[in-house]
Parts: structure tokens; C-alpha cells; sequence
């Protein structure tokens, strides 16, 4: 690089190739130069090091910049929500760089020197070994998302201990006018258990037996219990999740009626239960065990027992990739199924399907409150899980809301049935059953 170019001016080429002629972020480098579009920008996108290109020329795309952002050698300075929806408006669908990028990439490497040895990728990324979906493997992936520490969580989750979409209607609200932003975290999750308890049937009468997979902290089992005296069983592959769900079990005084299993789905047989809450669980199952999942979830229902199964879905439906930022650092072998494979496969299971909900603009709203509570308490969180992880939870929880608010993910409750063989089902004559 000559002594009078400037870092700015040997990246314009493979901005310019990778997110067009006009973007509307300023980007600031090492070297104190910086290109800023005319006209005003949305935030900034702060190069830390030459290094950040090196993640790029050996991982070309979303993984290369995953790294780079993890590792801290690229900063966002503005609102994170702006910022990333300024790129995404500007840059290629698939997140990749293509070739011309790419090459752009290897070009700028070499005039800055970054061309070297492959970097060592940051430690919070996830290699989960074995058959995909397999016990050993789903347990591997389960704890590397999960098992980050319970005070972690309390700080993002907040009081409620509930990490699923939130549902932000509340007593007074009709809900035409969409979801209430003023509500606080803790009520709308509440909101949310009570809509899966009333969709369940659990409301009928109390002393029910209801089955949570992936009952995470235990609030939807203690919810059942504490308001409609449901006899609730969690289960969860987490052993940081079994252990504090059973000590707030036992704060909430249902001890007596709540029980917290360390428990793979798969091993689950010889009991029946008048309802199943399967409640961000089901993203983990995968597309090959999907038709397992509900013929074992199906099996342990008595004569008109309700599942609702509250999912993350993608139109088409989506394998979460390898090469993604999601699935090395967030949801390894994580996988969205499109509602109506979902639907088909609990038909197929013998469910009769009674109501499919939405809630996409509801998860919005919850992804912003936790990313409201982890930059309220930044260092904190530093202090708990380290600035890596702390990072990785940042950009996974604000793209993610971003995601939900264009449609490009959304969130949907099914509710199946099984009838008896006279075709009654106990169901309701309207949704005004659980409303």
C-alpha cells in the first residue's frame, strides 16, 4: 500500500461490490480513514484490524464476518437495530460475498497486508461431532446454547425465566389494535402461559396431568400448576435448566404438583397426560425425527389430550447452515420448519388440527425487550459469559428481531386434538373458548 493511500480507499472496491454503490452506514478503519455516504448515515461499522479481512479471505461470506465480529475486530456504533437493518437493505439476500466480492476481498488482503495463516476461530463458535440429531449430538448442541449459566440468562430473560415469544396482549387489551408494547416483559410472558394453558383445555378443570418438553426453567409448568392446580411434568436436556427449574419449582410452593425431569423426549413412554406444551422445543427436533416427535408425543395422550406446539417457522422451510453466524455460535443444527410441513406431520401423527396462530410481531417485541435488558446491563453480562459471548447474543437476538419484523421468520402455535373414536373431542365451539 502506497504511503499516501489511505485503508478506506483500498476497501471502497469491495464495499462497493458487496453492498452497492450507496450504502447508507459510514465505515470507519484502523487507520483512522472512513468512508461516510452523502446525505447522512444510519450508524457505523467500525474496522477494527487488518485481521477482520483475513477471517474473510478464508471464510468468504456470513461465517468470515461472524468471526471477525465475535472476535471484536468489527464494531457497530449507533443503534444495533439500524445499523444491521441499513446492511441488510443494501447487501445480497444470501449473505454471501460471490465472487467478485471474493476476489475484491483477496485484492484489498494483499495490498494490507492480511494475507496469512488461517485466524483460529473465536472459542464461543459450536463443531457439534456424531450423527446429526442423534442423542449424543442433540445433547452436545442443547448445552452449548443452553448451559451459559443461569445468572446470564436471569439478566436477558428477566424475572420471568422464559425464553419463548412473549405474548403482548394484556387483560384489558382486544387485541385488534395488534400486540401492546407497554406491558412489561414479565406480564406478557404470563400472557403467554395463560394462552397455552386455556388453548390446552387446562382451564376445564384442575388436577390435570400436563406434559412440557423442553420446559426450559420450568415457568410453564409452574404457571399450570400454580393457576389452573395442573399436575405438570418438565423435561429438558439441560442440566443447568433441570436444576434451577426444580429449585423455583419449589420457591412457587408446587413442589407437590410439578415435577422436573432430566429427560430426552425419545425416552419418554408408558405414561398418559391430558395435554403437551411444546414450547420453543421443536426447532431443535429436526426435519428426519419430526414425524417421531409427534407419533411419540401423540402416544402419550389420553382420549381428547391437546398438544400445542409453539415454533419458529420459514416459508419453504430452512436447514440453518453451517457457514451461518446461526448455526456456529447460536443454534447448531438448529432447523425452521415451514407451518404447513409442521401441520402435515401432526395430521399424519393422528392429531386432528383445531387452530394455527401466529404471533411474529409478538417475537419482535420480546427479542427487543432481551436485547434491551443485555445493553442495560452490558457489563454484567461481560463479567458472566465473557465479551464473545456477550457479543454473539447481541447480534443473534437483534437480527433475529429484525427478522421477524420483515417476515422473513415467523412464529406459529398449532394446536391438534385427539379425538375419541366417536369423533368427540372436548374442543371448544369457537376460539372465544380461550381468548
Amino acid at each position: 500500500m502506497g504511503t499516501n493511500t489511505t485503508v478506506a480507499s483500498v476497501f471502497r472496491p469491495l464495499l462497493t461490490v458487496a453492498l452497492g454503490e450507496a450504502p447508507t452506514v459510514r465505515f470507519e478503519f484502523w487507520d483512522g480513514s472512513s468512508l461516510t455516504p452523502e446525505g447522512g448515515h444510519s450508524g457505523t461499522v467500525v474496522v477494527n484490524t487488518k485481521d477482520a479481512l483475513k477471517n474473510l479471505v478464508w471464510a468468504p461470506g456470513e461465517l468470515g464476518l461472524a468471526r471477525a465480529y465475535v472476535s471484536g475486530m468489527i464494531d457497530f456504533q449507533g443503534d444495533i437495530f439500524t445499523v444491521l437493518r441499513a446492511l441488510q437493505q443494501t447487501a445480497p439476500r444470501d449473505a454471501r460475498l460471490g465472487a467478485d466480492a471474493a476476489v475484491q476481498a483477496l485484492n484489498a488482503a494483499r495490498r494490507l497486508g492480511a494475507l496469512g495463516w488461517k485466524p483460529e476461530p473465536p472459542a464461543e463458535e459450536s463443531h457439534p461431532q456424531g450423527r446429526r440429531h442423534s442423542k449424543r449430538r442433540d445433547s452436545e448442541a442443547i448445552t452449548h446454547h443452553y448451559d451459559v449459566g443461569n445468572d446470564f440468562y436471569n439478566l436477558v430473560l428477566g424475572p420471568s425465566m422464559t425464553y419463548s415469544c412473549a405474548r403482548w396482549v394484556g387483560p384489558d387489551d382486544d387485541g385488534a389494535t395488534g400486540p401492546n408494547p407497554d406491558l412489561t416483559l414479565e406480564d406478557a410472558q404470563a400472557a403467554k402461559h395463560d394462552l397455552v394453558c386455556r388453548k390446552l383445555g387446562l382451564d376445564r378443570r384442575t388436577g390435570q396431568d400436563l406434559l412440557d418438553v423442553g420446559c426450559g426453567w420450568g415457568s410453564m409448568a409452574i404457571h399450570a400448576a400454580t393457576h389452573y392446580g395442573a399436575r405438570a411434568v418438565g423435561i429438558t436436556i439441560s442440566a443447568a435448566q433441570a436444576d434451577l427449574a426444580r429449585k423455583r419449582v419449589a420457591q412457587a410452593g408446587v413442589s407437590d404438583r410439578v415435577e422436573i425431569r432430566l429427560q430426552d423426549y425419545r425416552d419418554l413412554g408408558g405414561e398418559r397426560f391430558d395435554a403437551i406444551s411444546s414450547i420453543g422445543m421443536f426447532e431443535h427436533v429436526g426435519a428426519e425425527r419430526t414425524a417421531d416427535y409427534f407419533d411419540t408425543l401423540r402416544s402419550l395422550l389420553r382420549p381428547k389430550g391437546r398438544l400445542l406446539n409453539h415454533a419458529i417457522s420459514s416459508p419453504g422451510g430452512s436447514r440453518i447452515s453451517t457457514r451461518s453466524f446461526i448455526g456456529r455460535y447460536v443454534f447448531p443444527d438448529g432447523e425452521l420448519l415451514d407451518v404447513g410441513t409442521t401441520a402435515l406431520a401432526m395430521q399424519r401423527s393422528g392429531f386432528e388440527l383445531r387452530d394455527v396462530e401466529s404471533l411474529r410481531e409478538h417475537y419482535a417485541l420480546t427479542l427487543r425487550a432481551w436485547v434491551r435488558n443485555l445493553q442495560e446491563n452490558w457489563d454484567e453480562a461481560v463479567e458472566l459469559v465473557g465479551i464473545g459471548r456477550a457479543r454473539v447474543w447481541l447480534l443473534y437476538m437483534a437480527a433475529s428481531a429484525l427478522g421477524f419484523e420483515d417476515g422473513g421468520i415467523a412464529i406459529h402455535q398449532v394446536l391438534g386434538v385427539v379425538p375419541e373414536e366417536s369423533g368427540e373431542s372436548g374442543m371448544p365451539g369457537s376460539r372465544r373458548g380461550w381468548m
